[in-house]
């Protein structure tokens, strides 16, 4: 389980280098996430409450369709996106938390001048696919667990509150620490049913004693 198992890592390292190198040649648009943002928005993906169409995911993530040289390379690419999002599915639905592609610390800095920031930006546009599925079911409880990401985000640095987070040092680094306990969280929230309360079992009348009816 999650606490006795080290993180487990989506892509190995070979095919992490040959999707940054993608990601950051001329075949894709300067505006595509890069490969720390798209780690997120993948894993984003993994947890959905719902399935985004290959079609949807692949323009956000790449910002249009890329200039694939070939059909081969446009397998191999998608595919390993593929992967990491399905290899991040296999991993939470055992329990064990997803290695994440930076170390689980700001060092004085804003979280938005880091790979932090970049992933948690990444993830918050793979939840704005499908915001409204996201918070159907105990909005509440689903703010809480997505507070870390989006105050870490730096695309709600407008609001007060994630302002406040994130400028105490000692608070911003405490939500890093949460993230990927709360990935496991948020994903086990729209894959596990809530128990019901047992119905309490209605207590029996005591028989009246034979022949009292009506005495006086």
């Amino acid at each position: 389980m999650s606490e006795t198992s080290p993180p487990m890592p989506l892509l190995d390292d070979t095919a992490l280098e040959t999707l940054d190198d993608f990601l950051e040649s001329d075949h894709v648009d300067p505006e595509a996430l890069d490969l720390i943002g798209a780690h997120g928005f993948l894993v984003a993906l993994a947890i959905a409450p719902i399935e985004t169409p290959a079609a949807t995911w692949i323009a956000e993530l790449f910002h249009g369709e890329p200039q694939f040289t070939d059909a081969a390379q446009r397998e191999q690419m998608l595919g390993l996106c593929e992967a990491l999002k399905q290899n991040a599915i296999d991993a939470l639905e055992h329990g064990h938390l997803p290695e994440l592609p930076f170390d689980l610390e700001l060092g004085g800095l804003p979280p938005e001048e880091t790979p932090i920031g970049d992933w948690c930006a990444g993830f918050m546009e793979g939840v704005f696919l499908h915001e409204g599925a996201w918070f159907e079911h105990d909005e509440a409880r689903v703010a809480e667990l997505l507070l870390p990401f989006m105050a870490l985000s730096g695309l709600f640095e407008d609001e007060p509150d994630m302002h406040e987070l994130i400028t105490d040092d000692a608070r911003a680094e405490a939500l890093v620490k949460q993230l990927p306990e709360l990935i496991l969280d948020l994903y086990l929230h729209y894959r596990v049913p809530e128990e019901k309360p047992k119905p309490t079992p209605r207590k029996k009348k005591p028989a009246g004693r034979p022949g009292s009816k009506g005495r006086r």
